[in-house]
């Protein structure tokens, strides 16, 4: 396992690198007066974590980013800092943001793996948009490492996943359900095989009937799947991939919860392959964001509560692919929707104002 060992290694080299302020109790990263956060629960709310993700293809790293800020109450722990040790403050932040996309990293190489097989990947156009990923990765963490205060991170997080539920509740309308015909044909086709299968779950079915490119240059790549026929121009992924990444690296999470709504709406694809080529994007960004933070800007991590989270984000990965079948993609639009403006009001306003309108408060 030498991918294995270097994660490790990577991670034991960084762990180390916080300073001790006080003699008091130790927790989170070390810090004196930390809180100090449940294993058990963090590989609890990680499995959620792995599942979301590797179901909708997206927010994994916003549900990383509400358990890291408010159900472990390190949210609340920067911001006590941020008027009597600001620099520490914005240390917290930082190691948030980068074990937020550990989590999103370690589920999308999961939920990639699992979805080639079942051939609902289209990899080319992953590859445009993880080529753009790279370089909007890579600018984050050079930039804003280190100078973003939780307000502002909590603030821009909720304002971009609450643009996200909008474009969410458009594609509802009869407009945008017109414009994603083929899309819609090809997730009922998927739905009525399923339902053909039922339990003998034939899966050399769904590997003849999955995706399979039928052109491939730097102009244009054509698929079939299910019986409809897509294409797309690379470069337009690639823009996309270049917008997202850098968004996901500047907010610390893994950017599906913006590749979901730009697959669906401005290539349109259906959900059921969206998941997976989200999830392989989103493993070229996170690659280039976790090295830029940790190696470059020696951000620290958490490391027991991490490894914890890493076995979780698995286990909820390897449910994921084989639950979604089941559900039918109407389905899976409203939970992400809801989510996404739940979490977006909620973190906006605690962010920008200073108080969330929503529970908890």
């Amino acid at each position: 396992m030498p991918v294995l060992g270097m994660l490790l290694a990577l991670l034991a080299a960084t762990a180390s690198s916080v300073p001790v302020y006080a003699q008091e109790a130790p927790g989170f990263l070390g810090i004196p007066g930390a809180p100090e956060i449940s294993l058990e629960l963090g590989f609890l709310w990680a499995v959620l974590v792995g599942w979301v993700f590797s179901t909708v293809g997206a927010f994994g790293g916003v549900l990383s980013g509400v358990g890291h800020l408010t159900i472990f109450g390190l949210g609340d722990f920067a911001s006590s800092l941020r008027n009597t040790n600001p620099e520490l403050s914005t240390r917290v932040t930082d190691s948030i943001r980068v074990s937020n996309q550990w989590l999103v990293g370690t589920s999308a190489v999961i939920s990639a793996l699992n979805y080639y097989r079942m051939r609902r990947i289209v990899v080319p156009l992953a590859l445009a948009m993880g080529s753009g990923a790279v370089i909007g990765s890579f600018a984050a963490p050079l930039l804003t490492a280190g100078k973003l205060s939780l307000r502002a991170y909590l603030g821009y997080f909720g304002l971009f996943t609450l643009l996200v539920g909008f474009v969410l509740l458009y594609e509802t309308t009869p407009r945008a359900q017109a414009s994603r015909r083929r899309a819609y044909e090809a997730a009922r086709a998927f739905e009525e095989k399923m339902k053909e299968l039922g339990k003998s779950q034939d899966e050399e079915v769904l590997r003849r009937e999955g995706v399979r490119i039928s052109e491939f240059s730097l102009k244009r790549v054509r698929f079939t799947f299910f019986g409809q026929e897509f294409c797309f121009n690379p470069f337009l992924p690639f823009l996309g991939g270049l917008a997202i990444g850098a968004l996901a690296s500047l907010l610390g999470v893994g950017g599906g919860f913006l590749y979901v709504p730009f697959l669906t709406s401005v290539v349109g694809l259906p959900y059921f392959i969206v998941a997976g080529t989200s999830a392989l994007s989103v493993v070229i960004g996170m690659v280039v964001s976790i090295f830029s933070y940790m190696i470059i800007k020696q951000v620290p991590v958490h490391l027991p509560l991490l490894i914890a989270e890493i076995l979780g984000v698995a286990l909820g990965s390897y449910i994921g692919p084989r639950t979604s079948r089941y559900l039918p993609e109407r389905y899976l639009k409203m939970l992400f929707a809801v989510l996404a403006f739940y979490v977006g009001i909620r973190y906006l306003t605690k962010g920008f104002l200073g108080r969330s309108l929503v529970p908890p408060y």
